[in-house]
């Protein structure tokens, strides 16, 4: 069922507040808003359902210009009018793989590769595992929690085309680039997902498309000005995470990333070395430790960050994900809020 948004207060305890420009979908009819879009710009039923599921954990995770909002930013990219060709493996050894997208948009891509992550972490206990001529995944944290629930800890890193503005450049020279972290523990998958740039692209275009201006600090336009206009930003770029005084540790981390995109590939098609290269690595922690107890070990670890002494006004200290995933068990049963501009241009597709 979708509603309209009817109060601009959050007064019945909901997650997420209802507005006059917002609805409120179940989690199926998300589901099925989505499928149809992408569906309607070209992919297959199979392809549709792989890119939704992770559209909608990811607005029941919090993360609203990571869910549905994507599907017009892929409507809109030139890629989807080259073509694909099938997903295959180029090189291969009993612990790593390397695959070639096939001009496949990354949500499909990472996907199987993840899927043979979690294969050769089986047969062989450990692997790293490229894939390259692909573009935009999402959300890391969604390909590293199918891998942890397979039981490995996991490593991801994406590089992408130019975004962020290297400090004391005027135009973007690094991908976004985020790296995630994920580790099993006995209550289940933890993560850690973070983007190396100030705001992650995907929000820069939802602020354009919603008409709202970037915090201050973000954005560059085309000549490397600084503005808080988000379509302008669109033509330039944003700066690394650490802001003004130690955006430095972000830029050094978003090279390295777009370093290891190499390994995985990013150069091999068009000869440029800043382009899109997504890496995963699994480790199955019985190779490594005695009585496979990482599980145990990992939730202790938990247990004591979360029983430290709290600063006054504090009630909780929380742990990376454990946010997202009380949100996401919340949403299942209240629904998913999103904007009416957003559902309206869906339609339209």
């Amino acid at each position: 069922m979708i509603t309209a948004g009817k109060s601009t207060n959050n007064t019945s305890g909901l997650l997420d507040q209802d507005e006059p420009d917002t609805l409120r979908l179940t989690v199926d009819d998300a589901r099925a808003l989505g499928e149809a879009a992408v569906q309607r710009i070209g992919y297959t039923a199979e392809e549709a359902r792989i890119v939704v599921d992770q559209l909608i954990d990811n607005m029941l995770c919090g993360y609203k210009f990571a869910g549905l909002p994507r599907i017009l930013a892929m409507a809109g990219d030139e890629k989807i009018k080259q073509g694909r060709t099938p997903i295959t493996v180029v090189k291969e050894t009993p612990v790593s793989a390397l695959m070639d997208g096939g001009n496949h948009i990354g949500y499909v891509s990472c996907y199987h590769a993840a899927q043979k992550a979690i294969e050769k972490a089986h047969t062989h206990g450990i692997c790293c595992v490229g894939v390259y001529n692909t573009y935009y995944s999402g959300r890391n944290a969604y390909f590293v929690e199918q891998i942890v629930k397979a039981g490995y800890v996991a490593m991801h890193t994406a590089s992408n085309k130019p975004r962020v503005v290297p400090p004391g450049a005027t135009i973007p020279a690094l991908g976004t680039n985020p790296i995630c972290f994920g580790f099993p523990s006995e209550e289940g998958p933890i993560t850690f997902d973070i983007g190396t740039a100030a705001l992650m692209w995907g929000d820069v275009m939802l602020h354009a498309h919603l008409n709202q201006p970037l915090p201050e600090g973000i954005g560059f336009d085309e000549n490397g000005t600084p503005t808080r206009d988000a379509a302008a930003t669109l033509r330039g770029g944003v700066a690394p995470f650490g802001g003004k005084d130690y955006g430095y540790k972000g830029y050094g981390l978003s090279f390295a990333i777009q370093a290891l995109g190499l390994l995985a590939g990013s150069a091999i098609i068009r000869d440029e070395v800043l382009d899109y290269g997504f890496l995963f690595w699994a480790v199955n922690p019985e190779i490594m430790l005695p009585g496979n107890d990482f599980k145990k070990r990992m939730s202790q670890y938990v247990r004591e960050i979360k029983a430290l002494p709290k600063q006054p006004g504090v009630e909780e200290i929380r742990i990376p994900s454990e946010r997202a995933a009380k949100e996401r068990e919340r949403r299942r049963v209240e629904g998913i809020v999103i904007a009416r501009k957003v559902v309206e241009s869906l339609r339209a597709l």
